[in-house]
């Protein structure tokens, strides 16, 4: 071999191994040959922002059923947030005030006072205690467009049980809209006032043991 095609060798060799394994690929020549060459690693770009829900243009309402009827109400958001990630929700968390619960059936103000008082009592809520409930999110996976199945944490009167339910995000530059009907056990937290699963002979004195969440959420973002 002479000294010029030595030369030549040592030169590609050099060439080649100062290519890492993320800067080449092999490509077909147009002979069968295979060759390298060098190409630009690329990164996927990740925007994550966060929101702050606004508690004035959200709401929350209840419903529960009892044997002879049913009630529903409004409850207030007090506080607040989503996490996104390149336009897809993938946490947050908001609190309830249960010192701002309402009742929206009942045209008696009498009445309409007296199932307030009781919903706020040990019986029900305790919210002297308890003034709060607090919802987590574990974690959101989109199954189509602005449709989520989502799974978290929901607090209520100190006891955590675990929780899932559809829910449709939309973002929308910066503003989120949610929204998502939330089936919870009352039992599963200490509230088993007239429950038939632990009272016998109840008759139409039963109040069931799920109740309703209908959230509706508006937050801005930061």
């Amino acid at each position: 071999m002479t000294k010029f095609s030595g030369a030549v060798l040592f030169t590609a060799f050099i060439s080649l191994t100062a290519f890492t394994p993320s800067t080449i690929k092999t490509v077909k020549l147009t002979k069968g040959k295979t060759g390298i060459v060098k190409t630009a690693d690329t990164k996927k770009r990740i925007k994550v922002a966060s929101f702050k829900v606004d508690n004035e243009s959200s709401k929350l309402t209840w419903a529960a059923k009892k044997a002879t009827g049913d009630h529903n109400g409004e409850v207030k958001i007090s506080n607040g947030n989503f996490a996104v990630e390149n336009n897809a929700l993938k946490g947050g968390s908001f609190d309830i005030d249960l010192n701002t619960i309402t009742d929206a059936d009942l045209t008696d103000q009498a009445q309409n006072e007296k199932l307030v008082s009781t919903l706020k009592s040990e019986t029900f809520f305790n919210t002297e205690k308890f003034p709060k409930a607090n919802l987590v999110i574990s974690s959101a996976t989109k199954t189509s467009g602005n449709q989520y199945d989502v799974k978290g944490k929901l607090t209520i009167k100190g006891i955590t049980n675990d929780v899932s339910f559809p829910a449709t995000v939309a973002v929308n530059g910066k503003k989120l809209i949610a929204n998502a009907k939330i089936t919870v056990d009352r039992t599963k937290y200490d509230i088993k006032f007239r429950s038939k699963n632990f009272f016998e002979n109840l008759g139409d004195k039963v109040i069931y043991d799920d109740f309703d969440l209908n959230v509706n959420l508006t937050a801005n973002a930061q």
